[in-house]
């Protein structure tokens, strides 16, 4: 009698799940499986979550939803393909931990569904009642699909231009460089895109260790809905100028990101920092920063010893202001590093002071340019390498900047613009950014550029590249600006190596 080995048909059967090979059965009832690719193929779904973008009834917002192309299966041209979609419908808000009745969901368009990989599609928002989004590209449109958020307060206590790259759903996020403290609105945005509701943990860690919470049981998130969370009103411990706010989900899955309001220095939004890790690289510091302060948190069990450098375009050096910084277990440490960059763009390098001694850690930035009451301020979290590609929508004809980092060794990348919005014809350049140094890309423009457009940044060769843009749009005499730091898209996975032999076997 002849039978397979029913584990390796199992896998087998997993990986045509996943890849949309199938497995063949011959006359003789053996199981023939093709060969099955092991190197990168292209996501089929990815999924984004845009926060309600402000409360402000005088707000503008910017969408722009946007798939890079690209090469093969990835980027392919959706045109013919009735699988490929990318859209976002309104995410309505749902009643607050604190008993503030829910919003009625809004009538605000969301971005317009893009057609083609290769030509971003914006949409407007206006006033306090534009909704969160939540949205799923499929097919060719999938890989890399990226929206920005993108809002201009111009008057109030919000006042400020916030924006944000639409975050996957997930179910663990850390946001050093909160704040608990009276002058600071810290608000932190649960978004459930799924069909069932999810529970979500809110930890606190202040200057001193956790912060006792009023709150004795999880944030329930509906499904398909936002909930934002006063962070000051879950702990009735003194304020705190420096909170690290550690988001979980019990069950289901969500989008989380903090939108922080100063009264003097405006509004932002401060993303999830990258893994804890041993070491850090925090890019995009504008060359006229006026302040700038690190946040850092351990969550381990051990002290992390971080040694302080900055990656400047002409190299790496030790700052005067703050050579290290000592950050211990369980508590929020920061450091102010004034004069940082003396007219440089740069990114912030942290690593063990002891190189035999690594402790994961977590940290970001907030950076104000300007001085007196015309100040404004933005976030930079800690964010990892640029493995494949990665992606930024909405650049503007002036006012953006894209810095490249190569902490270790030198690296080359290729960087394209888009089309534009309204029109324009795409463009490609490669940049080589050397040892230790950062590069600022302004030059990449789409020529004949109507409408805003795309960055995408693809690694070449070389050592690991962290990258930034800065969207600057000065009003009324404040140097209103933004810094989104580039993940990478995943607009690939990887397919597991497996045996392919299936042989069969007598008894």
């Amino acid at each position: 009698m002849k039978r397979t080995t029913l584990s390796l048909i199992a896998v087998a059967t997993a990986l045509a799940a996943v890849t949309g090979f199938a497995a063949l059965t011959a006359p003789d009832g053996t199981v023939k499986v093709p060969p099955i690719a092991t190197g990168p193929m292209p996501v089929e779904r990815s999924s984004l979550l845009c926060p309600a973008p402000s409360t402000s009834e005088v707000a503008e917002t910017d969408y722009t939803s946007y798939t890079p192309a690209g090469k093969g299966a990835v980027g392919a041209a959706a045109k013919g393909d009735t699988a490929a979609k990318a859209e976002l419908k309104p995410a309505p808000v749902a009643a607050t931990p604190g008993g503030t009745p829910a919003k009625k969901p809004s009538a605000a368009k969301a971005p317009g569904t893009v057609t083609e990989p290769g030509k971003p599609v914006g949409a407007e928002a206006n006033g306090g009642a534009a909704p969160a989004l939540t949205g799923a590209a499929t097919g060719a449109l999938a890989p890399g699909w990226t929206v920005q958020q993108t809002t201009v307060v111009p008057a109030g206590g919000a006042r400020g231009l916030l924006g944000v790259a639409c975050s996957a759903p997930d179910t663990d996020f850390w946001f050093p460089a909160a704040s608990t403290a009276k002058e600071r609105q810290d608000y932190v945005h649960l978004t459930n895109p799924d069909d069932t509701a999810a529970v979500a943990d809110i930890e606190l860690y202040g200057p001193e260790g956790v912060l006792k919470s009023q709150l004795t049981e999880g944030i329930p998130v509906p499904a398909h809905s936002s909930v934002p969370v006063l962070l000051s009103t879950l702990t009735g411990e003194a304020a705190k100028a420096d909170v690290t706010v550690h988001v979980t989900t019990r069950s289901g899955r969500v989008g989380a990101v903090i939108g922080s309001a100063d009264d003097k220095l405006g509004s932002d939004w401060l993303p999830a920092s990258a893994d804890p890790a041993g070491t850090a690289v925090l890019p995009g510091i504008p060359a006229d920063a006026t302040s700038v302060r690190l946040v850092a948190y351990a969550p381990g069990e051990d002290d992390a010893e971080l040694k302080i450098q900055l990656v400047g375009e002409n190299g790496t050096i030790v700052p005067a202001s703050a050579q290290s910084l000592h950050v211990k277990s369980g508590m929020t440490a920061s450091v102010d590093l004034p004069d940082l960059t003396r007219g440089e763009a740069g990114a912030l390098l942290l690593t063990p002071s002891d190189p035999k001694k690594t402790t994961p850690f977590v940290a970001a930035l907030r950076v104000v340019r300007g001085k007196g009451d015309k100040q404004e301020v933005a976030f930079i979290p800690a964010t990892a390498a640029i493995t494949a590609r990665a992606t930024v929508a909405d650049n503007r004809a002036a006012g953006s900047t894209l810095t490249l980092t190569a902490p270790g060794a030198a690296a080359q990348v290729k960087v394209t613009a888009s089309a534009g919005t309204a029109g324009g014809t795409t463009v490609s350049k490669t940049v080589t950014v050397k040892a230790g140094t950062t590069t600022k890309v302004t030059d990449v423009v789409p020529a004949g550029l109507k409408g805003s457009y795309a960055l995408t940044v693809e690694r070449v060769s070389g050592g690991p590249v962290h990258a930034a843009r800065a969207l600057v749009l000065p009003q009324d005499g404040i140097p209103m600006f933004t810094v989104q730091t580039l993940a990478d898209d995943r607009g690939a996975v990887q397919v597991p190596r497996t045996k392919q032999d299936l042989s069969v076997l007598d008894d």
